[in-house]
């Protein structure tokens, strides 16, 4: 038979009041929340051990538990713990190492790292000081291997007083590698350490891309080297003045430790170990 008077009236009463579900809210400082029981309504102050304070407009302070049976902006909402902060990432230093904030410079070492150049020592105090100066380690400049052995046998190195040095273009058969080998043989050398790159300037030692190049040209023979580098970059280079003012400006492109080639950040980081043991 069919359902003469239809579905039950009483099913469904028009005037009920929705239920409305509580969302759930981590709770912040600063939160206007009302207390849906009290009324009580205030902004949280302190939270702490599963409790928070709210302060009303008059100042006054009460407590409450941390849970459901709250009103933000009329809605209803379950407060829960604060969202727990993310640890900050360590700061790092150009060379890629934890910095130290607020270390203080360490009194310098009697051991020292030789670099050939200046340029070479600008690149090195540019991405590495910070981790120098706490290491309290002083990089100086020869202004040439030419005199190495010589330079070796005058510092003296001791087991504490060891001496590192860094030189352009150390390949097989070249001239840096027969005066690292001299040095080897010198009195100084069980407390010397000669490393090397390949690139026969610190220039290179700066990934090309960072000036707009793919790869650094190749130079002729019987061109100085960085006169032909500024001259295929259409740079000017007609005197020293020219040349230091290129390096600024290569010098200039390195942000960190990420913008050298590798065959130097090695080399440099074994000199640091060296000396600093």
């Amino acid at each position: 038979m069919s359902d003469r008077y239809g579905m039950d009236v009483l099913a469904k009463n028009p005037h009920e009041r929705r239920k409305v579900r509580s969302t759930e809210q981590p709770v912040e400082i600063g939160m206007v929340v009302e207390d849906a029981t009290s009324g009580y309504v205030g902004a949280v102050v302190r939270v702490e051990y599963g409790r928070m304070d709210l302060e009303d407009r008059r100042g006054q302070v009460r407590g409450f538990p941390v849970g459901p049976g709250y009103l933000i902006d009329g809605k209803p909402v379950t407060l829960t713990p604060p969202r727990a902060k993310a640890p900050a990432a360590a700061a790092r230093t150009k060379s890629g190492s934890v910095a130290v904030p607020g270390a203080r410079a360490k009194v310098a070492l009697p051991s020292r790292i030789y670099v050939e150049g200046r340029h070479d020592a600008e690149l090195v105090e540019q991405v590495w000081g910070a981790d120098l100066r706490i290491e309290g380690v002083v990089v100086e400049y020869l202004g040439g291997a030419d005199d190495l052995p010589a330079i070796v046998a005058e510092f003296a190195p001791t087991p504490r007083r060891r001496l590192g040095v860094l030189v352009d273009h150390l390949v097989a058969g070249s001239k840096e590698s027969r005066i690292a080998a001299a040095v080897a043989r010198g009195p100084g050398g069980p407390n010397t350490l000669v490393v090397g790159h390949p690139f026969i300037d610190i220039w290179a030692a700066v990934k090309p891309a960072r000036v707009g190049l793919k790869a650094w040209p190749d130079i002729p023979r019987g061109t100085d080297w960085k006169k032909g580098v500024c001259a295929h970059l259409g740079w000017p280079h007609r005197d020293q003045t020219d040349i230091a003012n290129a390096w600024q400006r290569i010098r200039s492109q390195v942000r960190d430790w990420n913008d050298l080639e590798p065959a130097l950040i090695g080399r440099v980081e074994e000199l640091i170990d060296f000396v600093t043991t």
